[in-house]
């Protein structure tokens, strides 16, 4: 008889990283159905993995965390209990690494070749033979194809109870009224990718606010201080829990952002998302893009990083000639929906 396979899934890092990930224990247990599959996340980020029918358990960082080289061993023994079979590690973080090496976890996996990895016999997914445009949740993948698994279904998910899907419906006809359409806009991005300014946001949301149709719903969880001067907006994400946050992406009819978190847990939703890009290869949608949901992506004109782009993605705000403005996002939206 084959011993089961106790699997560990570690992803302490962003939100849309977290998304990302999430195709993974879906696909192990298409592949293992009986097996035990744990995720190891920040406390943040684990709103991202409730309701989770391929998931057994969820292990947090901050309950493995301390200073001391007791605190590390106490680690090492809640570990070492769950009798973990496999662990893949999809971000390299020395500290977990030697957790899990002390823990007595026979398979590792993890991503490159660092010292640390080399000297604890982790099983390495190279990227030596890296595809700039090949989808950063397929690369994930590689880690499960690496203990066995078969597949090329990388979509993301989140799952939703039943409960929290009759809230939400009740929530969205208190929203719109007599409107057809809730339009979500996500203006900042944490300095993650580039996007749009500040003001021209404000005109976009001021626009679509104007038009019969369309209810508007900025998705900030901090607000930006202009936007209080905009009537007939909802800020519906303000102060909020990240699954709060989660339920209230879930009424959008469409969500506009830059490559954000928030892009890709409306896209785990199935939630329309209209995104902005940028052409650069290490920026691209078919690098970060969403996964599963019908989505557009806006992306500045070919000539528009060697002429106007200020040399870091960062710092990019999509203005000058052939960049991205409201204007350009408002035809976009007539496209996608009836309005």
């Amino acid at each position: 008889m084959q011993k089961q396979k106790r699997i560990l899934i570690v992803r302490p890092d962003r939100i849309g990283d977290v998304v990302l990930s999430t195709a993974i224990p879906r696909e192990i247990k298409k592949t293992f159905p009986d097996a035990f599959v744990v995720v190891l996340v920040r406390e943040y980020t684990q709103a991202i993995y409730f309701n989770n029918p391929n998931v057994d358990e969820i292990i947090l960082l901050e309950h493995l965390s301390g200073n001391k080289l007791t605190d590390f061993f106490a680690a090492v023994k809640k570990i070492r209990k769950y009798k973990f079979t496999h662990a893949l590690m999809l971000l390299p973080n020395e500290r977990i690494n030697y957790m899990l090496f002390f823990a007595g976890i026979k398979t590792r996996v993890g991503v490159g070749r660092k010292f640390y990895q080399t000297i604890t016999l982790v099983k390495e997914v190279s990227r030596n033979k890296y595809i700039p445009l090949r989808h950063e949740a397929d690369y994930c993948l590689d880690l499960a194809r690496r203990i066995g698994v078969k597949t090329d279904e990388i979509y993301s998910e989140i799952y939703l109870t039943e409960n929290e899907k009759i809230t939400i419906s009740k929530r969205k006809a208190e929203l719109i009224g007599n409107k057809r359409f809730l339009i979500g806009i996500h203006s900042t991005s944490g300095n993650s990718a580039p996007n749009l300014n500040e003001k021209e946001y404000y005109r976009l949301i001021n626009e679509l606010s104007t038009m019969s149709n369309i209810a508007i719903a900025v998705t900030d969880n901090k607000i930006p201080k202009s936007f209080n001067n905009i009537d007939n907006v909802y800020f519906i994400n303000k102060d909020k829990s990240l699954r709060d946050s989660i339920n209230n992406f879930a009424m959008l009819d469409l969500l506009i952002s830059a490559s954000t978190g928030p892009m890709h847990i409306c896209s785990a939703l199935k939630v329309r998302t209209l995104s902005l890009f940028c052409p650069l290869t290490a920026c691209s949608p078919k690098l970060w893009g969403p996964l599963g949901n019908q989505n557009t992506t806006i992306i500045p004109y070919e000539n528009y990083c060697k002429t106007q782009c200020p040399g870091d993605p960062k710092k990019c705000r999509y203005e000058g000639n052939s960049g991205i403005d409201a204007a350009t996002i408002i035809e976009k939206v007539h496209k996608i929906i009836d309005v």
